[in-house]
């Protein structure tokens, strides 16, 4: 299984832009959004938050990004390590919020042998506070472990010398899209990164009409599984079957 820390080095990050800080707990505790229970897991389930590198302008040589919408000056790198029974997708998720750039964030937790996880989340600008950034979009995260057949593949496509240099906003959708190319690659089977933006956009939209749909059926074959009218079981079948076709229509899309 890849470690996270082979996964910071498939990203080959020049050495401008390491950083090499550990980030205190307390950062994540005085944000916003934390509850009291938040604070329980940040403090007793965070073994260490490292600031592993910050890609700007000068460190990457990647021009920054600016709309109505965004502001990309710097994207940060950062390394998440969880002790065992963490709630790891709700302190992944206040690392994303507490960091006021985008942030790819690599996650592992104990025991050893579980697959780290890499994660990214847009940012925009608040529209009740300028000042403030907010999360955009959907998070768009996966899994890395051994039994990947696309292991290598992707490890490679991670590399910074393969994103989209344009700006660092075009650079952070590059990481991203490489992370929807591992999970388009485990329903049709090939790995590969669009270099079009607009088949990229595709599979992004095709990934997430996929998703919508098989939670979808998976209701449905619940409701049927308990369903004790013939008529109603009848109807929740066609609508099962109507949705796998819907669903190998977006399929086709990746």
């Amino acid at each position: 299984m890849p470690t996270a820390e082979q996964l910071i080095q498939a990203l080959e990050l020049p050495p401008e832009a390491a950083v090499g800080q550990r980030v205190p707990k307390k950062l994540l505790a005085e944000t916003d959004a934390p509850t009291a229970a938040d604070r329980r897991q940040i403090n007793d389930h965070i073994d260490a938050l490292h600031w592993v590198a910050a890609m700007k302008p000068a460190t990457v040589g990647v021009p920054a990004y600016r709309d109505e919408t965004r502001e990309y000056l710097e994207i940060a790198v950062l390394h998440l390590r969880l002790r065992h029974g963490a709630k790891a997708a709700r302190l992944a998720d206040l690392v994303h919020r507490a960091v006021p750039y985008p942030v790819l964030l690599i996650t592992e937790q104990e025991p050893a042998d579980r697959a780290p996880e890499l994660s990214l989340y847009h940012k925009r600008r608040s529209r009740a506070e300028s000042d403030k950034v907010v999360l955009d979009g959907e998070l768009t995260a996966a899994t890395v472990d051994d039994g990947e057949p696309h292991l290598k593949a992707f490890m490679q496509a991670l590399s910074l010398s393969r994103q989209p240099r344009r700006d660092l906003n075009a650079l952070y959708q590059g990481w991203i899209d490489t992370v929807l190319a591992l999970h388009a690659a485990r329903v049709n089977g090939t790995f590969h990164v669009h270099s079009c933006a607009e088949r990229a956009a595709a599979r992004r939209q095709a990934l997430q009409v996929s998703s919508d749909l098989e939670a979808r059926i998976a209701k449905r074959r619940a409701e049927a599984a308990k369903a004790t009218q013939l008529a109603r079981q009848v109807e929740l079948n066609l609508d099962i079957k109507r949705l796998e076709a819907a669903l190998a229509d977006a399929r086709q899309q990746l």
